[in-house]
């Protein structure tokens, strides 16, 4: 099942194993137990570090086990980890054998201390970018702590437990049998969430930091990039973000970044994270901010208050902090999100797979999304509330070519209908005759557009009509000392390479800003 090419670098990898590993697997007759047993043959024939037995005893197959020989250390795959998920298997294995993880002793040591008996289910589809973090976050804990177990199910091979359980989203988390969270989580999320006192832990260290020179709120493209700019004039700097890497780790596939003909945004996302940490820079990830109180005399300092009570004070802040998806606002959209209506057709639309949606937006993100749905559903509306769509021509010339797709426009969606759990149609009005009609489905992909994150700075600096904030040429707000960028702004074409060209300007400018008002310390290293 793997190439000559692959089971090379899985050999070198393996090296790294420091205590044997079994594979315990529990396999049927049909074609997907054949697939797995193929890959795991494969796996077991490149090292000896690894045992391969077959004892067909859990109810879920197929499925797998990487247990830690002698141990109660192990997790399970139900469904065959690759795609998206085959970095998953590889760190799985890695860790499970012992290799140390690269996260700090803090977090490492937070997880062997949690008390009590966690039992752990993530259900993924191989398409989704975001399933990763939860999936390697959880098996990561369950390598560290015996008393942590975690199966990651492929929600698109068992759809009986997917429909029992109502999951119409993926990641989807359940704990001992409870829901217990959806969408992306990195490991510090989930641990925030068990850790019930990290909160007030991280307050208390953020309330003892000392003035930045630069403070970045937002760790996106613009954010990252500031950070970077910013640290190697040498001056103090920081970055508050509520989550690393923003609006890119929810992107697919990223094929217009200069330089780079394809990439995905999870791994673009770590790789800025990672670029930010090579230089002295003070990240603070999972911190909401909430307010922004300006100096209150020309060279003081500016605060800002964080959603956990503490603050954090700066001579000059950058404000990154990006945009999130566009709602529809009527009646049943919240009511019935994730039970049917959902924002990433990669990540969800294996889960509806022979079932009818919608796609609300006639611009590129709404019909690439039609055009990847129709792939995997029964039937896709497209429904657009102007009287043309606005994507681009090839875009919509491949659409129009396919058999399972209805195009609707001067349509307005009115209400998202449902049965309490989950949704059962969609109710619009034809914009040119006034008729309202029904379309009974099972889904409801939203893509209309992005809504800056800017609701926490109204009254504090100037915003557009669109709630964007306003910036001039350098990046400067209405505010002296506080810049933005990025998607929060009204600088047009939100891209990925606009924003950080807009974060490398704000931080210069800043720096500029600081030389010529107010005296610049040489950063102290760590």
């Amino acid at each position: 099942m793997l190439d000559a090419n692959v089971k090379g670098q899985l050999k070198a990898y393996f090296e790294r194993i420091t205590q044997p590993v079994e594979l315990v697997a529990s396999l049927d007759d049909g074609a997907k137990s054949q697939e797995m047993l193929a890959l795991l043959q494969d796996i077991v024939s490149v090292t000896d570090k690894i045992t391969l037995v077959r004892r067909d005893d859990d109810p879920r197959k197929p499925s797998f086990a990487i247990n830690r020989a002698g141990t109660d250390i192990g997790v399970r795959f139900a469904g065959l980890p690759m795609g998206h998920e085959f970095n998953s298997l590889i760190l799985a294995l890695l860790q499970v054998g012992g290799h140390p993880p690269k996260e700090s002793p803090e977090v490492i040591e937070q997880v062997k201390a949690l008390d009590g008996d966690y039992r752990f289910e993530t259900y993924f589809s191989l398409s989704c970018q975001n399933c990763p973090d939860v999936v390697q976050a959880l098996n990561l804990m369950s390598a560290l702590n015996p008393r942590i177990k975690h199966v990651a199910i492929d929600g698109a091979l068992f759809q009986a437990e997917v429909e029992q359980r109502q999951i119409m989203a993926v990641p989807s988390i359940f704990l001992n049998g409870e829901p217990f969270g959806q969408g992306r989580m990195g490991l510090e999320q989930i641990l925030a969430k068990l850790d019930t006192g990290a909160a007030a832990r991280d307050a208390e260290k953020i309330a003892k930091k000392d003035a930045f020179d630069v403070l970045v709120i937002g760790g996106g493209p613009a954010g990252s990039a500031a950070a970077i700019y910013a640290a190697r004039k040498g001056i103090r700097t920081g970055v508050a973000a509520e989550r690393f890497g923003g609006q890119v780790l929810d992107t697919m596939a990223i094929e217009n970044f200069i330089s780079v003909s394809h990439t995905e945004g999870p791994k673009l996302a770590t790789a800025l994270e990672q670029h930010v940490k090579d230089y002295d820079v003070d990240i603070m990830n999972l911190q909401r901010a909430e307010k922004l109180v300006p100096a209150s005399a020309p060279g003081g300092l500016h605060e800002v208050v964080l959603a956990n009570g503490a603050s954090l004070k700066a001579k000059t802040v950058i404000l990154s902090t990006g945009a999130r998806w566009r709602q529809m606002n009527v009646p049943g959209e919240n009511e019935y999100r994730n039970k049917g209506v959902a924002y990433c057709p990669h990540c969800d639309g294996p889960l509806f797979k022979g079932k009818r949606v919608a796609v609300i937006g006639g611009g590129n993100s709404g019909v690439e999304a039609a055009i990847d749905l129709a792939g995997i559903v029964a039937h896709v509306t497209l429904i657009e509330f102007d009287s043309v769509l606005r994507a681009d021509a090839v875009l919509q010339r491949k659409l129009n070519s396919l058999p399972n797709v209805t195009v609707l426009t001067s349509a307005q969606t009115t209400e998202v209908n449902g049965d309490g759990a989950k949704v059962n149609g969609l109710t619009y009005k034809d914009r040119n005759s006034g008729a309202v009609h029904r379309i009974d489905l099972e889904g409801i992909f939203v893509q209309i557009g992005l809504v800056p994150n800017t609701e926490w700075l109204k009254g504090t600096v100037a915003l557009s009509p669109r709630g964007e904030i306003e910036v001039d040429a350098r990046g400067a707000t209405s505010v002296p000392g506080v810049f933005a960028a990025g998607d929060a702004t009204t600088v047009p074409y939100k891209q990925i390479i606009i924003a950080m060209g807009e974060g490398s300007k704000a931080a210069l400018s800043a720096f500029d800003f600081l030389i010529r008002s107010v005296p610049v310390e040489p950063a102290v290293a760590a």
